[in-house]
């Protein structure tokens, strides 16, 4: 019985999200009695879409091929200035076509690695700080750069064009402030030698053209999962393109997908559907949000993270661009205010348990700092072009 009620622990200290959302979409269903009209609060496009997305990234990644690519990239590294900046900026660019997640996923290891070989434990927090704020912040660029950006890419009907637009001058402003932040905080130094290449599993892994075709097969998939983004192909026959790909072809693959993201979306959609449904809640949201979209989801996130805010809020307001920037700004500032940024604490917990203080303090102060920023950054825009 003990065992099972640390399992039980265990679960929900893993999967908050999970359970926080479930928990609330159970609570909603005593005052919404579930009735067919459920059916219509879960948006299936979103989650087909997020679906082959994590298959695909789940598929490359187990090929090596981020790694490979940052392999080559790092080989570039003078200083130990221009190895952060590499560093870093592999995450910003990354997470805009392979998710927030999957760039710290990949690239955090590759950094503790890196800075190992090269002598460096003093600059792992703050290389991987911001390397999670690169993530964050990069991820914003696209629709597929993070869950949130998907889910109100397909809930406001934007074309990707309009998306790209409303999202390019924060992402501009982003990469200026974090390629001045590693110049401010980094040292110049002498020449690093960094042990970048793959390690000898990875290259048996990565040999043969077995696995070249599986990579173009990723690639071609990918490739496709943007066009169902474009609107090109139905998300349906992706889905099963994909299911039928993985099973000829890689199946530990539809294993390695995380199915507890996709449930925990239903139950945050549940919760948010059946709310909608209660007049004074509509009532008082709308009341709270109009006007104030983007500082209410922005705060909002710091308390249940930006992918939540974005579900409830965008049932209760149009004004899809300041939300869309809102939950993005909303990604910085603290550790749950995006889940990608757990991975990364995560990473340098599990390798250097004795900075787990130091991480938090370096971390938190930068996301503030960041976060001060792009919200001066916002009204300042909305000021100039009001």
């Amino acid at each position: 019985m003990k065992k099972i009620f640390v399992q039980i622990k265990n679960f929900i200290k893993k999967e908050t999200v999970l359970v926080v959302a479930w928990f609330l979409a159970v609570l909603s269903m005593l005052i919404i009695i579930p009735n067919k009209g459920y059916i219509d609060y879960i948006d299936f496009r979103t989650l087909g879409i997020l679906f082959c997305l994590m298959a695909v990234m789940a598929g490359l990644k187990n090929c090596g091929f981020f790694r490979m690519v940052a392999d080559k990239l790092m080989k570039l590294a003078g200083g130990q200035r221009s190895l952060e900046m590499i560093l870093v900026l592999l995450c910003f660019f990354f997470s805009m076509l392979i998710t927030n997640d999957v760039a710290l996923i990949t690239f955090v290891p590759l950094a503790l690695e890196v800075l190992k070989s090269a002598g460096r434990k003093d600059r792992v927090v703050p290389v991987v700080v911001m390397q999670t704020i690169a993530a964050n912040l990069g991820s914003m660029a696209t629709p597929v750069g993070n869950p949130q950006n998907l889910y109100l890419y397909t809930k406001s009907q934007m074309s990707v064009t309009e998306f790209l637009i409303v999202m390019l001058p924060y992402t501009l402003i982003a990469m200026v402030v974090i390629i001045a932040a590693v110049i401010i905080c980094s040292k110049k130094g002498e020449r690093v030698a960094v042990l970048t290449d793959v390690c000898e599993e990875d290259k048996a892994v990565n040999a043969g053209p077995g696995n070249f075709i599986k990579e173009f097969m990723y690639i071609i998939m990918f490739l496709l999962c943007l066009f169902v983004v474009l609107k090109f192909i139905p998300v349906g026959v992706m889905v099963i393109i994909t299911i039928m790909a993985l099973i000829i072809t890689d199946k530990k693959v539809l294993l390695q997908i995380d199915y507890l993201l996709l449930l925990t979306f239903v139950g945050f959609f549940i919760f948010v559907g059946n709310m909608g449904q209660i007049e004074q809640f509509s009532s008082f949201l709308n009341d709270v949000l109009s006007g104030n979209e983007f500082i209410v989801s922005a705060l909002l996130s710091q308390i249940v993270s930006n992918v939540p805010a974005a579900i409830l809020l965008s049932g209760f307001t149009t004004q899809w661009k300041e939300l869309l920037i809102g939950v993005n700004v909303g990604g910085l500032g603290t550790l749950i205010a995006s889940m990608a940024s757990l991975i990364s604490y995560k990473f340098v917990v599990k390798d250097y348990g004795e900075l787990k203080g130091k991480y938090m303090v370096y971390f938190t102060a930068s996301n503030i700092i960041f976060f001060a920023i792009m919200v001066a950054a916002y009204y300042i825009m909305v000021c100039v072009f009001a």
